[in-house]
């Protein structure tokens, strides 16, 4: 059980980072898409403290929680990747 959520915290984590990431582009690549009353450079600031904040988190996750053991045999927290090109 103790796997499961540690897992299920990772992926709520690389989810959280995976939505702002998107959000970013969006907002970088097609502003139209957004509304004209919307302020960039908060909203910007405001999708890059969920990416640190989910990055911190999984940190966390990483050193306090996972078992060196099992940290060496997850490769799902090793895989997360910010702001690829596809």
């Amino acid at each position: 059980m103790r796997a499961v959520l540690i897992e299920a915290l990772e992926k709520q984590y690389e989810a959280d980072i995976a939505a702002a990431d998107a959000a970013i582009k969006l907002l970088l690549e097609n502003s139209v898409a957004v509304s004209e009353h919307l302020n960039h450079q908060k909203e910007l600031d405001c999708q890059i403290h969920k990416i640190a904040s989910a990055e911190e988190k999984l940190q966390v996750l990483k050193d306090y929680v996972i078992p060196k053991g099992e940290a060496e045999q997850k490769s799902v927290y090793d895989s997360v990747t910010i702001g690829e090109k596809e």
